[in-house]
């Protein structure tokens, strides 16, 4: 099975494709997604990929994200940690429980970003309820715009969680945000570094061709920010989104935790010489491809996160750096080997301790976990095991 591993893009500036897939899954009334892309180029030029990988994943009803099949699984495209185990919900749960404690056993406001099919959410919950004191004072959210994902949520979740469609209607909480495998579904800008930093638009001419134009004042801060230099030629994505997306957690969040769990690395180590052709990645039917040009708005469209950023552009809102690790150690933390000895006493003993061990030697060796905090002490247990700061490493 496929998990959204790193693996390195290949491709040339221009790249073309003459045959522009049509979305399966659009209404058979509407338009096809490929043809309005190519109807919006025609009548404004040459777009920021940044705004085509928003459409491929986004627009209304034939985006990937906004589209009824589903994303996640056997009969979807990838499967993440919850679809292994629910111990990945039981030991997150456990966090959460840590952080309740810290904060005075007070109201709690979990909220969870992008909830997925709300398997993650309902792991959460079954372990939280069983500490009636903290479950009696929760408040559980689900920030999510697609109301297909919304709707696959309410049917799991039922009347135990609030949506909501923006962080800023929670504006003062205490709590904690966390958030599974979605900053690396953001829309990124393209770039690559020739005498000056170039951005790759996207334009048609019978087939989606990428030409370069140089990049914005905004674009070329986001590295000089970070201090990082890019070699002549090297080609990398720059997730502008992502630094909004932290500095609205920062402004919302009055007392409490932001934790967030994906794939990605410091910038000491996502810009490695040998990650010079980027990391964008597309999945599409448990196959992995680089080509984010065909199946569009049926397909997954990643690329791997900049913690080094996160926390950077996370400071300056507010909020501090409270431990950053690999998920494999974080579980290690929270008592996953404990875990994995209750199940001893299973009748399916064997079947389940195959999907733990894989949620740990497999996922848990590419996933990190950084956890930042604002107005709060910090002791917690899954960054017992810590892998050290971020900032320009």
């Amino acid at each position: 099975m496929l998990h959204r591993y790193e693996q390195c893009l290949n491709s040339s500036k221009k790249l073309e494709l003459k045959n522009p897939h049509i979305n399966m899954y659009s209404n058979p009334y509407s338009m096809p997604l490929s043809e309005i892309i190519i109807q919006k180029i025609r009548r404004s030029g040459a777009i920021p990929f940044r705004d085509f990988m928003e459409m491929a994943l986004y627009y209304p009803e034939l985006g990937y994200y906004a589209s009824p099949p589903e994303k996640i699984g056997k009969r979807g495209d990838y499967y993440t940690s919850p679809n292994l185990t629910p111990a990945f919900g039981e030991m997150l749960g456990r966090q959460l429980e840590e952080m309740w404690h810290i904060l005075g056993e007070k109201r709690f406001t979990i909220v969870e970003m992008g909830a997925g099919s709300g398997l993650l959410s309902f792991d959460v919950l079954e372990y939280l309820k069983k500490n009636r004191e903290l479950y009696r004072d929760l408040d559980y959210c689900i920030i999510e715009k697609s109301s297909a994902m919304r709707e696959e949520q309410r049917n799991r979740l039922e009347d135990e969680v609030q949506w909501y469609d923006s962080i800023h209607e929670l504006d003062g909480m205490t709590g904690c945000i966390f958030s599974n495998e979605l900053v690396d579904a953001f829309p990124v800008h393209l770039v690559i570094m020739e005498n000056e930093l170039m951005e790759v638009f996207v334009d048609y001419d019978d087939g989606f061709i990428e030409v370069l134009k140089p990049a914005s004042e905004e674009l070329k801060n986001y590295f000089s920010e970070l201090g990082v230099v890019l070699p002549e030629g090297y080609r990398t994505e720059i997730n502008l989104d992502a630094v909004k997306w932290i500095n609205e957690i920062g402004a919302t969040l009055k007392k409490g935790f932001v934790l967030t769990i994906d794939y990605g690395y410091p910038s000491s180590e996502l810009y490695e010489e040998y990650r010079n052709r980027g990391t964008l990645m597309c999945y599409y039917k448990h196959t992995a491809n680089e080509n984010p040009y065909q199946h569009i708005g049926g397909q997954d469209i990643t690329s791997h996160i900049n913690f080094s950023a996160l926390e950077h552009w996370g400071k300056k809102s507010g909020l501090e750096f409270c431990g950053f690790t690999g998920l494999a150690n974080f579980l290690l933390g929270l008592g996953i080997e404990e875990y994995m000895e209750k199940l001893q006493e299973s009748p399916d003993y064997h079947k389940k301790m195959l999907q733990v061990k894989t949620l740990v030697m497999e996922m848990g060796s590419t996933f990190k976990v950084l956890i930042q905090k604002k107005d709060v002490w910090c002791k917690l247990s899954g960054l017992k095991f810590q892998s050290g700061r971020l900032s320009r490493l």
